[in-house]
């Protein structure tokens, strides 16, 4: 059991956080809608427009489809004034699609999934309990210990090489014996 929860905070730690993503905001959540108010006063304008068959079409597809990321974001607490273009095309609403942009680019850092990673292992051994529940605990806190001092002695090492450029050279040098392995975690967590 300690090894498999090991290997699973190992490849969390190595792996990065690209594929993880925070929970929608309000702002991304208010825009999804806003979306799908856009989307629908797009297709709405072009069927009383005229506009050809295929735009029309094409226009009632993004609407459809916008009501995906309504869905999968979840309704705001708080909708805007979305019933006409006017409402829609308002600077406010730019301004929102900018910041919701932003919001969905933010990904945790490894630090941040590592540490949730193991206090969620944490809790799962205690609900487990037993001497295997008790034995995985105490390992996955001393993992967790361990992750904490090295993100200090990483942090240190880049203030470190900050405040003395000129022995960056010295410091490398003390640190080419590391193995590729080592490199390779040491990168990954800087990033």
């Amino acid at each position: 059991m300690k090894k498999i929860i090991f290997i699973a905070s190992v490849l969390i730690l190595v792996a990065g956080c690209d594929s993880l993503r925070f929970a929608p905001s309000q702002v991304q959540k208010q825009n999804a809608w806003l979306h799908n108010r856009t989307a629908a006063v797009t297709a709405e304008t072009a069927r009383t427009e005229g506009a050809s068959e295929k735009l029309q079409a094409l226009t009632q597809l993004g609407q459809l489809q916008s009501r995906a990321f309504v869905s999968y974001y979840g309704l705001p607490k708080e909708f805007l004034p979305a019933d006409t273009a006017e409402d829609i095309l308002a600077q406010t609403n730019f301004n929102l699609a900018d910041s919701a942009v932003r919001q969905g680019a933010e990904r945790p850092q490894a630090w941040q999934a590592a540490d949730a990673a193991l206090d969620l292992g944490i809790g799962i051994c205690a609900l487990l309990g037993g001497v295997y529940g008790t034995q995985a605990a105490r390992f996955l806190k001393t993992a967790k210990s361990k992750s904490q001092a090295l993100r200090e002695i990483i942090t240190g090492n880049e203030l470190f090489k900050q405040q003395n450029a000129n022995s960056a050279a010295a410091f490398k040098q003390a640190h080419s014996k590391q193995s590729p392995q080592t490199r390779r975690i040491v990168t990954e967590m800087k990033g």
